[in-house]
């Protein structure tokens, strides 16, 4: 078993509003903190991923605000207070500032990570 508080997770991603902290849990699993102004477009941070999307799975909750997903199959928009799945091939759209927590596999998230700090 096992508990993080927010402020404990170190952060992986910093600037222009947007806080991504990530920490593994055990399993094959991390746990992030994610905080992304209004207007937070992640699309750009995502090209050369496959079809310039994000490829890892996540399973969280949206604590405050609205995030749209835009997917091959259209455009979903998510409202504080809602659980969620977003399989892989999604771009994340911050409508309103947002705050959420979610659940990914671990090697996916880093790689993805990794590849997103390299844009900068």
């Amino acid at each position: 078993m096992y508990a993080v508080t927010q402020q404990d997770v170190p952060v992986v991603i910093e600037g222009d509003g947007v806080e991504v902290r990530v920490q593994e849990i055990g399993g094959g699993m991390s746990i992030s903190f994610i905080r992304l102004p209004e207007g937070a477009d992640l699309g750009p941070a995502l090209k050369g991923q496959p079809d310039d999307r994000c490829p890892c799975p996540h399973w969280g909750y949206l604590l405050r605000g609205r995030v749209k997903m835009r997917t091959a199959a259209g455009d979903q928009v998510y409202t504080g207070g809602q659980g969620f799945y977003w399989g892989p091939g999604h771009v994340p759209v911050a409508l309103e500032d947002s705050e959420y927590v979610d659940f990914s596999p671990t090697d996916e998230f880093t790689a993805v990570l990794d590849h997103i700090r390299g844009q900068g």
